[in-house]
């Protein structure tokens, strides 16, 4: 995409970021007003607005409520191992230093049209929904997550509930294993998204800013969805790693 054919607040985008880079615009330093970059990059006002709300969700700007918009310090980069792999049945999300997580299951909820596409059933079915939230060593939200499973498969068992009953807290690959399910794949969308007023109020940050959604569902032996997953991150803290076990020889 050439420059004729881009938005200007993109342009402009890419010029602070650059200012930030080369240290013209040194971490904690407060940025100049809207009306002076104006002038400056002769655009208007609302160009340098956008230009600095998209600095803001990538974490590179921060704004401050009466005393304007300053260059942010760099969060430390934390590694989010994802090991969805045949060596891996649980297929773990595992945030290095998380301290504690929880859960809540609510039954019988209806199923929400892209969720009973996503599980192969029709809207309205009843689910059973858990959300979670896991804290990281300061107590600070690391990750959120909403589950959906069929009652269909897991109504009237000891494992209906994924927070309660004898297998409270086990994976999705163990608790179907119990009702003879075998669990073979799990398949993940991963996307950049712009965090509602729900998601950032549960992870701490400014609604707006980057999160990373993953949309994972996994399925049996059969091929058919036993549960699928939103889970939601903090774009500007984690890296997310894929560690994918092969198996077999190269032939070729």
């Amino acid at each position: 995409m050439s420059d004729k054919t881009r938005a200007p607040y993109l342009l402009v985008a890419e010029i602070f970021r650059r200012l930030i880079a080369e240290g013209e615009w040194p971490v904690g330093s407060r940025l100049p007003s809207r009306d002076f970059l104006g002038e400056t990059y002769r655009v208007g006002e609302n160009v340098i607005r956008r230009a600095q709300e998209l600095l803001i969700t990538e974490g590179l700007l921060e704004g401050r409520p009466g005393a304007g918009t300053y260059v942010r310090a760099p969060k430390e980069r934390l590694r989010m191992l994802r090991c969805p792999a045949p060596g891996y049945p649980s297929a773990p999300l595992a945030p290095a230093g998380i301290s504690t997580w929880d859960a809540q299951s609510t039954a019988k909820v209806p199923a929400p049209d892209a969720i009973a596409a996503r599980l192969g059933i029709q809207p309205g079915e009843h689910c059973v929904r858990t959300a979670y939230e896991f804290l990281d060593e300061d107590h600070r939200p690391a990750m959120s997550s909403v589950s959906w499973e069929p009652m269909a498969i897991t109504g009237k068992s000891a494992v209906v509930l994924p927070d309660g009953g004898p297998f409270a807290g086990r994976s999705v690959v163990e608790r179907m294993a119990h009702l003879g399910i075998v669990v073979v794949r799990a398949v993940e969308r991963a996307r950049p998204l712009q965090a509602d007023r729900d998601q950032a109020q549960q992870l701490g940050v400014a609604a707006g800013s980057l999160v990373t959604l993953i949309e994972r569902t996994y399925f049996d032996s059969d091929d058919r969805p036993v549960e699928t997953a939103d889970l939601v991150i903090p774009a500007d803290r984690w890296n997310i790693d894929y560690d994918i076990a092969l198996s077999g020889t190269p032939t070729g």
